[in-house]
């Protein structure tokens, strides 16, 4: 189990130390040795020792004015990068998805061990309906410049794990890393004007956009082979196990905001965003993919 975690850690040791380095170059040395100190305060405090408990009470409560803030910005974004290398690490190939890759066929299998029949198994497999509903409550906090540069790190994080870079390329994608963190820093986190009932619609397209267009269809693939692989059996192609739902710009629930003239403006806002020119992109790149691997 350790050596399973060891990348996790890794990358959560680099990414932080990028962090490190960027407040030390942005706001000074004495600033970031505050940090490390309250981060190595707590962590002794939290394995018990009183001592260090006490001393991390004093440190936090004679921090200045001019302190609080970066020094809070500080944990902040520091978790926003470990949140990042933890969910980067469940889907790597040396992850927690990747040591248990046949859950599907495992499910399967319990149903079957149940008494249940395949022919009962294909049956309920052509009665799903999955409804995902993306609504129109702004519960998503961060803001989608910071969630974008997010999604980049990512991004390096899966680059950096092949192991056939060449020097040059993995300083590439550090220093493009550092790029990364240094943006993310000099962010402001907090909006400053509460988000419009269009603004939410959008930020639901971008959820579409950026996780589901790929997730869902990737799960389906996934569920149709262990299908096959377990019931001999293939979805029909006019199966729609998953489907979407939206409240964006009809949730009139509180909200006194969303009229009828913004229904209207959202529902012309989807057809729009769905054939805009980032879908259009990813649709030209799923089609230069297919013909590659046809020819």
């Amino acid at each position: 189990m350790n050596e399973q975690y060891s990348a996790m850690r890794s990358n959560v040791s680099t990414l932080g130390k990028l962090l490190g380095d960027t407040i030390k170059d942005t706001l000074g040395e004495h600033i970031l040795d505050r940090v490390e100190k309250i981060r190595k305060l707590s962590k002794s405090s939290r394995a018990g020792n009183e001592a260090d408990r006490k001393e991390l009470l004093s440190t936090l409560q004679n921090l200045s004015n001019d302190e609080l803030l970066p020094v809070a910005r500080a944990f902040s974004q520091f978790l926003n990068l470990t949140n990042v290398a933890e969910q980067y690490h469940s889907i790597s190939p040396n992850g927690e998805a990747a040591s248990n890759p046949e859950v599907l066929a495992q499910l399967i299998e319990r149903l079957k061990a149940k008494n249940l029949s395949d022919q009962q198994l294909r049956d309920a497999v052509e009665e799903l309906s999955i409804e995902l509903v993306l609504t129109a409550h702004p519960t998503e906090i961060a803001r989608r410049t910071l969630i974008h540069k997010l999604v980049e790190v990512n991004n390096c994080l899966k680059q950096l794990d092949h192991n056939d870079l060449a020097d040059y390329e993995r300083k590439q994608i550090m220093r493009r890393l550092r790029q990364l963190i240094a943006q993310s820093w000099h962010t402001d986190e907090i909006r400053k004007h509460r988000p419009s009932p269009v603004d939410e619609a959008k930020w639901g397209f971008a959820v579409v956009e950026n996780s589901l267009w790929e997730g869902v269809p990737s799960f389906l693939r996934e569920f149709n082979e262990q299908l096959e692989t377990s019931l001999d059996y293939k979805m029909p192609v006019e199966a729609v196990p998953v489907r979407f739902t939206s409240w964006m710009g009809g949730d009139r629930d509180g909200n006194p905001n969303v009229t009828a003239d913004i229904t209207r403006h959202v529902l012309l806002l989807q057809p729009l965003e769905s054939h805009g020119p980032v879908p259009a992109r990813r649709r030209g790149a799923d089609f230069r993919a297919f013909h590659d691997r046809s020819h």
